[in-house]
């Protein structure tokens, strides 16, 4: 999992996240090779007796890490994950400072994030040509992204992870940061007295690992199209369960490929019961009008109430995907001696 920076020792693995440097501070033997978990390496995978699967995500962690005990996986996430989450509630606080409405696009490389994302600027340039919006891009490499949303007229920073698959709260702080730079530099207005204004965080193409990074915004939307199959909410449950909207795009697709959209729409609904759904296709622009009510709902102050219920909604969405996680837990399982 990629919260585990994977050293493997027993010694501390603190992640400076701040500043984005990371600190590995090991234990060493008195030959200067590396202390493991004697007991870490894969002691809680489950095998099924009858077909041979093996299941790795079966134990406490619910990630498997070689030379890695699950204690020690579950510490070094909750060290890592609370430091970023520190950050991401500095984003937050920021973006509700300057009235910005920062929503977290998430999915699969390949499922027209871009292309909705050009298709949005353009239609909120028509209908809300007052409304400033711009974007952070996050891709491990290029800027091809970025381009592409610059030539709508929007602002945009591109973020490069390298080899880093998701972005994080700290990466979102400085693009926001570059943002208003550049904004100054170019004259473009925006101050802590302006009413509204959008921010698209298009994360890296992964329907894993984004899932668990908080990055200050108001909402994850997840976008699937009908061309990656009807099963996806119950393959990456994680992703779905942490998001407030899920996308069926490229819908003008749908003649030409095999895709059970009330399939697709319950099998989300099993992992997160209150997940809203839109279907459109960012190509033709159908269903481009519920989307855009639905920015304008998202960019509504929420009252106290709403709050709540959306409290309330989160927790039933965990408890549903824990109970789907223990439903699909084979019965026929051995540990390993």
């Amino acid at each position: 999992m990629c919260v585990i920076c994977g050293c493997s020792n027993t010694g501390t693995n603190a992640a400076v996240i701040e500043g984005h440097d990371h600190l590995h501070s090991h234990t060493h033997g008195p030959e200067g090779a590396h202390s493991h978990d004697q007991a870490a390496d894969h002691d809680h995978v489950h095998i099924d007796q009858i077909s041979g699967d093996l299941h790795f995500g079966a134990g406490a962690a619910r990630v498997s890490v070689p030379g890695m005990s699950q204690a020690r996986a579950i510490k070094l996430e909750t060290d890592i994950l609370g430091a970023n989450n520190q950050i991401a509630r500095k984003n937050r606080h920021h973006f509700e400072s300057h009235g910005v409405t920062a929503l977290n696009m998430v999915s699969s490389p390949g499922s027209g994030k871009t292309t909705l994302l050009c298709a949005t600027i353009e239609a909120l340039k028509s209908c809300e040509p007052s409304l400033h919006v711009a974007v952070i891009e996050g891709d491990q490499q290029t800027s091809f992204d970025a381009d592409r949303i610059r030539a709508t007229g929007a602002p945009a920073v591109q973020v490069n992870t390298g080899k880093g698959c998701h972005l994080d709260a700290p990466m979102v702080a400085q693009a926001f940061a570059q943002l208003h730079q550049h904004h100054d530099a170019e004259q473009h207005h925006h101050s802590h007295a302006d009413a509204r204004s959008l921010l698209f965080i298009e994360n890296v193409g992964n329907l894993v690992c984004p899932a668990v990074w908080d990055l200050g915004e108001a909402a994850k939307v997840a976008i699937l199209s009908v061309t990656e199959g009807e099963d996806k909410p119950l393959k990456y449950p994680d992703m779905f369960a942490a998001s407030k909207l899920m996308i069926i795009n490229k819908i003008d697709l749908l003649p030409h490929v095999l895709f059970d959209v009330q399939r697709c729409i319950e099998l989300a609904r099993r992992v997160n019961p209150s997940i809203e759904v839109i279907q459109l296709s960012a190509t033709t622009g159908e269903g481009m009008g519920a989307w855009l009510n639905w920015l304008g709902s998202a960019m509504t102050p929420a009252d106290p109430n709403d709050m709540l219920r959306q409290r309330v909604a989160e927790l039933e969405a965990e408890v549903a995907r824990l109970r789907n996680a223990s439903a699909e837990q084979p019965t026929h399982i051995r540990s390993p001696a």
